[in-house]
């Protein structure tokens, strides 16, 4: 937790009292030995999710989450993870394998955290889709707030979470073999910062509720906004989304709070 705070510039406070919401990803890290490796930096084979060499690109496309308890430090807990669907699709550009793992966190007094997480396999592109359209603006009256975020701290997230997904901190394999114009912001990273902005936005409520999804890629040393604004139909019910300098949506999520 100490990592992750200084990694996002917050003060020990941040979590004193309890784990903010999304932190627990920092948790139940799968140490994969090097040599397990593949190119790309993802482990080549076994895990749970048993690689294809048809469709060895792997992203992380989004999650759904419920906060039924809190995590406090120094408490002891536990992770059981099941794949709960897979699922085989065609798109524009070729084979899709969507898999939804199933994670149910506790502790002592019972489950705390359940969350599906959403992992889609391909094969990799021979270049990269078009730059996404320019969304329209957020609602008025939104909470908004941005970041830039640097190679430092891609580099310092992919060693707190054990990722060695290349494509957020080498550079030459980014825009070389991944076709990016830049080394990739992580989609947990932005919904981590989401939620920590939604608790700046609505103070002192608790999160029950978020459900997220990756719609384009962010880059580093590009202004990522934070944007956030209650629903006026559902009391506690939030719209959050990234957006880039172009204006396009980078990830989006919908959050429901105690209040």
């Amino acid at each position: 937790m100490a990592g992750l705070a200084a990694c996002l510039d917050l003060p020990a406070s941040a979590y004193a009292t309890a784990v903010p919401p999304l932190w627990h990803w920092l948790l139940f890290l799968d140490p994969v030995p090097s040599h397990a490796l593949g190119n790309d930096g993802h482990r080549a084979q076994g895990g749970l999710v048993p690689r294809d060499p048809n469709l060895p690109a792997r992203m992380w496309a989004g999650g759904r989450l419920r906060f039924l308890g809190e995590l406090v430090i120094g408490q002891t807990v536990s992770r059981k993870t099941s794949v709960a669907s897979v699922t085989e699709r065609q798109g524009r550009s070729g084979a899709l394998r969507f898999v939804t793992l199933l994670h149910r966190i506790r502790h002592e007094a019972g489950v705390v955290i359940e969350e599906e997480q959403d992992l889609v396999f391909r094969a990799p592109p021979a270049a990269r889709a078009a730059a996404a359209f320019a969304a329209p603006p957020a609602a008025a009256g939104a909470v908004v707030d941005s970041i830039v975020p640097d190679a430092k701290l891609l580099f310092r997230f992919s060693a707190l979470t054990f990722n060695a997904h290349r494509i957020h901190y080498d550079l030459a394999y980014a825009t070389e073999i991944e076709h990016y114009p830049g080394l990739v912001v992580h989609g947990p990273l932005q919904a981590i910062l989401l939620a920590g902005h939604l608790q700046r936005a609505a103070p002192g409520a608790r999160l029950q509720r978020f459900d997220f999804r990756a719609e384009s890629p962010a880059f580093a040393g590009q202004k990522l906004q934070l944007e956030a604004w209650p629903k006026p139909e559902r009391p506690g019910e939030w719209h959050l989304q990234t957006r880039n300098p172009d204006g396009a949506i980078c990830v989006r999520a919908t959050a429901e709070t105690d209040r």
